[in-house]
């Protein structure tokens, strides 16, 4: 850890973040910053480019949504080198999410906790945001729900942001499995799952005819689901429409309960999701038979990692937690080793 992230690190987690997010939005502002910074950590190997349906990646690695919940730093993560970003949770109205401290990190574990409720400025802002930004990779938005929205009326909100922000996203990823919002997972059940992906999929098709253009829509699942349920969850996928599932979100599951920060709860992400959520992956794989694009999410700190979970069948790999803790430098130190491992 260089010594500029060891300071950060002394500071409270969410201000620390806060901070991250400001100085990216500052450097964007500076003329020719964002072109220095990209000549820094940028670095593309067309030996790393990933086709996903209608969708081209310069690289597999992809900043997952969490980072960047209103759209607002952009400009300077395209040039730190991800290969895609998520952008969100967003909800269609302003929240101001959880009650604070909602935020942890566990240093020895390269972990997080979080409960954060999907704090972010709604969807307007987000758009607002997105439209004055020059896209240079694939960029997505992970839509949620407002708190105070019924599970029953759940869906309104996702075609809400579907339906405002269509024009500024080359996909979209439904999260339904964030495990700070209430009752929201129960919306993985069979019976609220197979209408909520009905409905938002013949509005998409809707969409995509009239706009003239084609949308992805991911669906973003727990790791802390039953064989039974992932199979059932597989299953209406694979029957819906939906472009690729998202292997998975945080735990509720503590891995490594020795910490005493380990008894908060949210949902827990880093290194000790690895191995959970490669196992999720690997159940996902087998269920789907390949027929859908796969993104591999969780404990990824190491190329060997990234290259662990495209053997269990994931097309490409979301990363949040271990940019956290490792900085600026990481993504292209991520890609050096895959093109490495290619000669």
């Amino acid at each position: 850890m260089n010594f500029t992230r060891l300071v950060l690190h002394k500071f409270d987690p969410e201000k620390t973040h806060d901070l991250a997010v400001g100085a990216c939005i500052a450097a964007a502002k500076v003329p020719f910053l964002t072109d220095v910074i990209e000549s820094l950590f940028g670095l593309e190997d067309s030996r790393l480019t990933v086709s996903m349906g209608n969708l081209n990646f310069p690289n597999p690695i992809g900043l997952a949504a969490g980072f960047d919940k209103d759209g607002v730093a952009v400009p300077i993560l395209q040039a730190l080198g991800f290969g895609f970003i998520e952008v969100g949770t967003v909800t269609p109205k302003s929240q101001p999410g959880n009650e604070k401290p909602r935020l942890f990190r566990l240093r020895d574990e390269n972990a997080i906790i979080n409960r954060m409720g999907f704090n972010n400025h709604g969807i307007d802002c987000l758009v607002n945001s997105l439209q004055k930004i020059k896209k240079r990779v694939p960029i997505g938005i992970n839509l949620g729900k407002n708190k105070q929205t019924p599970i029953e009326h759940a869906v309104d909100d996702y075609l809400i942001g579907l339906t405002k922000a269509w024009d500024c996203a080359d996909y979209f990823t439904i999260n339904i499995s964030s495990p700070n919002t209430e009752n929201l997972r129960d919306l993985q059940q069979e019976q609220n799952l197979k209408p909520l992906i009905e409905t938002i999929i013949k509005t998409r098709n809707r969409l995509a005819s009239e706009s003239k253009k084609y949308k992805q829509i991911w669906l973003k699942i727990a790791p802390d689901l039953s064989d039974d349920d992932i199979l059932q969850i597989c299953e209406i996928v694979m029957n819906s429409g939906i472009d690729a599932m998202v292997v998975s979100n945080t735990t509720i599951s503590r891995p490594k309960p020795d910490n005493p920060l380990m008894n908060q709860a949210g949902g827990l992400s880093g290194k000790p999701l690895l191995n959970l959520s490669n196992e999720v992956l690997r159940k996902v794989k087998a269920a789907t038979g390949g027929k859908i694009g796969l993104i591999g999410v969780g404990g990824i700190f190491e190329a060997e990692d990234i290259k662990a979970k495209f053997d269990l069948g994931a097309d490409l790999v979301q990363l949040y937690t271990s940019f956290v803790f490792n900085g600026p430098r990481f993504i292209k130190k991520l890609k050096l080793k895959l093109v490495q491992a290619l000669e």
